[in-house]
């Protein structure tokens, strides 16, 4: 058998075995694409029920959750971690807040993730979790009592030697506070590494902030130094105006490149002049307005109410926004318009018809487990420096980010250059992510 027919024989028992779960099956395609020329080349990797074990959580918790309004009326969530592979060390991946959160959307995230902490060279497994909660519109009081539940059940399973949680959408330094303090309410221990993303006056890291959005521009620009014409002057657009976005677009202004798009729910803005960061960050952070507010500080810009953000001329283009936002359709427009270098901020946005038509069309494109684990890296090192009880300063900690999304990106180079794919990104972050995972599996026997 080829190493094409046991992966797809493999795929289909994967599909089988956990129905219903379409965003899983999207996340485990795409790496199972890049895993036949593995298997070809190196048949170890068929044994042993090794890749079948890989596509298989070592633990799912799921859990409801309690907690009562300010009026006095109970309401009952849904809580989930999934624990995917902890060969690499303990189980490290954020917790999400959002109504759209189900197993399935956390198995694929949380797979994702094995790969993604695989890549930064650090010793942390991948796993994720969450709730179904939606934290918008809810007073402090109530998300506090909700995130007090949560924590009540979930506190029985990690710790700073097994599994590692972190914010992610809907989960931001307030949630983790209360998360934290019912930790060491329950479990009298001030254990600061048991969650990361926490205040810098009780155990947090600079730059954490920061990080996915800054190593999104590190990454970038090594990319764009590949092709050999770097990032000076290059017309970007990012989607979404959150915290990856905002942070994307410093630090690739700070680069050089001149960012002229970016977005919300409700449409975007278009300031070929350069966004002015300072006007989205009153609008966003300080007021929780819109981004259509941007062109009353700025009229020479313009704001589309709806449409996409990918109709927008670039060089350059970031999806920072949310899983699936970019469609085949959209890819299309981008290319034809001269889009060169394309890589993921949030988590699978680009749909697998957007990526072919990138790869297809030479376009250069940076998948999210290798573009958008600046986040994770320094959570790692918030990790590093609760355990040494110590704190980094912000210049430290941000070369620190710098040298490990540099070296995501040789890896990634590297081995698509040993596979003979050169300049596949794709190909080059599944399979450096998965070669090293499945060797520390092999070494640790089956288990």
């Amino acid at each position: 058998m080829t190493g094409r027919e046991w992966i797809e024989a493999v795929f289909e028992q994967v599909r089988a075995r956990n129905a219903g779960e379409p965003e899983f099956h999207q996340a485990a395609a795409e790496v199972f694409d890049s895993l036949r020329i593995v298997v070809d080349r190196h048949p170890h990797y068929a044994e042993s029920g090794l890749v079948e074990r890989l596509c298989e959580p070592e633990r799912q918790i799921i859990f409801r959750v309690p907690w009562m309004d300010d009026d006095g009326k109970v309401h009952v969530n849904r809580g989930f971690r999934v624990q995917f592979n902890s060969a690499l060390g303990p189980y490290k991946g954020g917790l999400r807040f959002h109504p759209s959160v189900n197993l399935g959307i956390v198995k694929f995230l949380g797979f994702e993730q094995i790969f993604k902490n695989s890549l930064t060279g650090l010793p942390i497994g991948g796993g994720k979790g969450g709730s179904d909660f939606d934290p918008k519109g809810r007073t402090d009081a109530e998300v506090m009592r909700f995130c007090q539940s949560f924590m009540t059940e979930l506190h029985r399973h990690v710790g700073e030697y097994t599994d590692v949680p972190a914010g992610d959408i809907g989960v931001g330094a307030r949630e983790i506070g209360y998360l934290f303090g019912q930790y060491k309410r329950l479990t009298n221990s001030y254990e600061s590494g048991v969650l990361t993303g926490k205040g810098l006056a009780w155990g947090g890291s600079q730059v954490r902030t920061e990080a996915t959005g800054y190593g999104l521009a590190y990454f970038v620009d090594e990319m764009a130094r590949t092709a050999h014409d770097g990032l000076e002057g290059r017309r970007v657009v990012v989607s979404g105006s959150g915290n990856v976005a905002v942070h994307a677009i410093e630090k690739m202004q700070q680069l050089g490149a001149l960012v002229v798009s970016c977005s919300d729910s409700g449409g975007y803005i278009v300031d070929d002049k350069g966004i002015d960061l300072e006007i989205v960050r009153d609008i966003k952070e300080r007021r929780r307005g819109r981004i259509s507010e941007y062109v009353d500080a700025v009229p020479s810009a313009s704001y589309v109410d709806g449409g996409s953000l990918w109709d927008v001329p670039c060089d350059v283009a970031l999806p920072c926004a949310t899983q699936n936002e970019l469609d085949e359709d959209a890819a299309k427009v981008l290319i034809g318009n001269g889009v060169r270098i394309v890589a993921e901020g949030a988590n699978m946005p680009a749909t697998p018809g957007a990526v072919t038509a990138f790869r297809q069309s030479g376009v250069a494109f940076g998948p999210g487990k290798a573009a958008n684990a600046g986040g994770v890296a320094t959570s790692a090192l918030e990790m590093q420096q609760n355990a040494s009880r110590d704190s980094w300063s912000f210049e430290y900690t941000d070369q620190r980010l710098a040298k490990i999304m540099v070296g995501i990106h040789e890896r990634t180079i590297e081995t698509a250059d040993e596979y003979g794919m050169p300049g596949d990104y794709v190909h080059g972050a599944n399979i450096a992510g998965f070669v090293k995972v499945a060797d520390a599996m092999t070494a640790l026997g089956v288990i």
